[in-house]
């Protein structure tokens, strides 16, 4: 039931994308504000109980409708995993800004692909040059694929529905609250982004070992050993370094910032060639191929249940 309904929500969500803007979404980040407007005193202690207010219900509805639609029927379980699924995973919510960056750099038009990167991203990039534009859009291309698809994937393999829409959910609070300004706001998020850290610590290391058996296997664990520590998160540390290995190309690096030039440590071989748009096709591929191989262990292990 795990390999089908990965597919059949897989080729759903291509087929119709479910956009950031959706009800569903909008109406799950009303509420969080609400939690926020009415708990959130400046205290560790109220970001805790936000945070359980946040997933426990959603968790477990989840859960007992799962339960109570494969005691009566396993199609309308796997059905339900489905629409779990199609909610949970986001290829398509995030494709369209890549490709809209990769298309400008082939047209040679950097102010577009600037505008395009600064909508994504949501900071400014018009000190970028071209391949500090591919090289941000690429590192956030495949952190987008991880949050989307892998960690989602990863935890719904462990847990079936009630992990793939917890794993989601957890994200979204790390994003939401974890990225507030000012010291209230920051304790009242800590725990969202703490929380987060410890539910994506295996889907992270995950991620990065099949970005290494899709690409260069040695350069991916060489620079995963070496380098992802230097970065200021270790999550995506690990995972871009392990990419950028697995590419052979340099991501990091210094970025042309409106106030200045940020310093980021570089992450690749230090041979490795400079990010532009071939790279971004590259590590579309990449992406997929890390996909294939999820789904084809998936089946294995599927067809090892049967016998």
């Amino acid at each position: 039931m795990t390999f089908f309904s990965l597919v059949a929500a897989l080729l759903l969500e291509q087929l119709r994308p479910l956009r950031t803007g959706n009800r569903l979404y909008l109406a799950f980040a009303r509420y969080v504000n609400r939690l926020a407007h009415n708990f959130n005193a400046g205290n560790y202690r109220d970001g805790v109980i936000s945070w359980m207010l946040a997933v426990v219900p959603l968790a477990l509805v989840t859960l007992i409708v799962y339960l109570a639609l494969h005691h009566v029927n396993a199609l309308l379980a796997l059905l339900w995993n489905i629409a779990v699924l199609y909610l949970a995973l986001g290829f398509r919510q995030f494709s369209h800004f890549y490709t809209e960056i990769m298309a400008a750099l082939r047209a040679d038009d950097l102010p577009r692909a600037r505008g395009a990167l600064a909508a994504w991203r949501g900071g400014s990039a018009r000190e970028f040059t071209a391949g500090e534009t591919a090289r941000v859009a690429i590192e956030l291309g495949l952190m987008r694929s991880h949050r989307h698809v892998f960690g989602v994937i990863a935890w719904f393999v462990a847990l079936g529905p009630v992990g793939a829409i917890g794993y989601r959910l957890a994200a979204l609070l790390s994003d939401r609250w974890g990225a507030t300004g000012g010291a209230d706001a920051d304790a009242y998020g800590r725990f969202a982004v703490r929380a987060f850290e410890v539910i994506d610590w295996l889907p992270v290391r995950l991620t990065a070992i099949v970005f290494a058996f899709a690409g260069d296997f040695m350069g991916a664990v060489e620079c995963w050993r070496e380098q992802a520590a230097l970065w200021r998160a270790r999550s995506p540390g690990i995972i871009l370094a392990a990419a950028a290995g697995a590419l052979g190309v340099k991501l990091g690096g210094v970025l042309h910032q409106d106030n200045g030039i940020e310093y980021r440590p570089q992450l690749g071989d230090s041979d490795g060639d400079e990010a532009d748009a071939d790279y971004m096709q590259a590590a579309v591929g990449l992406i997929w191929r890390a996909l294939v191989l999820w789904l084809f262990l998936i089946l294995l292990a599927t067809i090892a249940s049967w016998f």
